[in-house]
């Protein structure tokens, strides 16, 4: 068993995750271990100390007990969600994913990419703030016309291009 609690982004949460050794007879024939991870947040500012919501997911690993440790297990779970908030989020409400009307051929997967590649694009070029990163380069996305700027005139219009096929 593994517990751990942290204080971030104005709440208080609490992780617990259990491992039990599994043997055989699941669906799973090379699982060696089943984790329980249970998470409990709750708003700092809050009066209360009740925790605001409890979510329970369930998960196999094919590692065995001396090659993962609940506490390496935990952190590998907690990592799993950098990627859903880094880049998932980011899709899903910056660029309004969810809404988007393309369904047909391949263009779902091509504009899944190239919406891809602006995150990408934007990281590199040290933007933390999406959101902010895209305004910047739809309100000025040329600011300069020198040679040395043609790479990011570039990325201007490819941010540009994907940010304007967003359903309004």
């Amino acid at each position: 068993m593994h517990s751990r609690t942290d204080r971030a982004h104005g709440r208080v949460e609490q992780r617990t995750l259990k491992v039990v050794t599994i043997r055989t007879g699941i669906a799973f024939p090379h699982a060696r271990q089943a984790l329980q991870i249970t998470r409990k947040p709750r708003r700092i500012n809050a009066n209360s100390t009740k925790w605001t919501t409890v979510e329970t997911v369930y998960a196999v690993t094919s590692l065995a007990t001396d090659q993962a440790r609940p506490a390496e297990l935990a952190a590998w779970a907690r990592g799993h969600w950098t990627v859903e908030t880094r880049l998932h989020w980011v899709r899903d409400v910056t660029l309004d994913e969810d809404r988007s009307q393309v369904r047909t051929g391949n263009a779902p997967r091509t504009m899944v990419s190239l919406r891809n590649l602006v995150i990408s694009m934007l990281r590199t070029n040290g933007v933390t703030n999406i959101a902010r990163g895209l305004r910047y380069h739809a309100w000025d996305p040329i600011p300069h016309h020198t040679p040395t700027h043609l790479l990011k005139a570039d990325f201007a219009d490819a941010v540009l291009w994907v940010a304007d096929t967003r359903v309004p």
